[in-house]
């Protein structure tokens, strides 16, 4: 995989050309920015920028107004390889918090394993439901110890816009959420977005993660995508490693207001 290329097509096809998270929000571009804006619920930030130094930070405070508008708490998400080189450093100048930065691996479809293999005791639950987004709540909470309210949202609002570009899956052991992840489809791009995957504790280390990496491999190999994107943290960064993702660049959540 020339990863140069594969960075190249993921900014132009999931970040600058992106159509967005659904019906509901609205993606617009303007002064070398593109954006997306829906409700209090959505996710709602800056996607992609192609800024010089002489207009960084109009185009940074463009988007402080268009937001402040609206009073909505949005999100720059920055690439290491954006530029200008200093825009994070201009970011926090503005009054954004930048959050910890994960790793933005890709690897292709075809070269990952697709069985899926859980320890005794495990099972895969198919979320389709309140009931299910509720279980993936559970197993993220305890998994990251973070408030799981906004992704509750996000995961029910997008099964009930477009219930076919998203398949979430919880892992139980008996009763019990242990681990959840979805994978996310845009029709017209190469890539399938993976998400989640946090694991509680005391069921880490048992394979739990690789195989839900292999269950949502084989449904975007059904459905015809060549790559799979991921924004990995430190923990989960050295098993996509192992499976042979490669790391494009690095991603760094700015955030404004809250």
């Amino acid at each position: 995989m020339n990863s140069d290329a594969v960075r190249a097509v993921f900014d132009r096809q999931m970040r600058r050309d992106t159509p967005g998270d659904g019906s509901g929000v609205r993606v617009e571009r303007a002064g070398g920015v593109v954006r997306q804006t829906g409700g209090e619920g959505d996710w709602n930030g800056v996607l992609f920028s192609e800024l010089t130094e002489d207009g960084a930070d109009a185009a940074i405070a463009a988007q402080v107004e268009h937001y402040g508008a609206l009073g909505l708490e949005f999100e720059w998400k920055l690439y290491s390889h954006d530029a200008p080189h200093d825009l994070g450093a201009r970011l926090a100048a503005a009054g954004f918090v930048a959050e910890p930065a994960e790793a933005l691996m890709v690897a292709e479809v075809a070269d990952q394993p697709t069985e899926v293999r859980l320890p005794d005791g495990v099972r895969l639950l198919t979320v389709t439901d309140a009931a299910g987004v509720r279980l993936m709540g559970e197993a993220h909470d305890e998994a990251f110890g973070s408030d799981s309210a906004r992704l509750q949202h996000q995961v029910l609002t997008q099964l009930a816009r477009d219930p076919d570009g998203i398949v979430a899956v919880v892992a139980m052991a008996g009763d019990r959420a242990v681990c959840s992840a979805r994978i996310d489809f845009q029709p017209g791009t190469d890539f399938a977005s993976l998400w989640g995957g946090g694991t509680a504790p005391e069921w880490r280390g048992k394979g739990i993660y690789r195989a839900l990496v292999a269950h949502r491999a084989r449904i975007a190999a059904e459905r015809g995508y060549r790559y799979l994107q991921v924004d990995a943290t430190d923990d989960s960064r050295p098993i996509l490693e192992r499976l042979g993702f490669a790391r494009l660049s690095t991603t760094t959540p700015y955030v404004y207001g809250g």
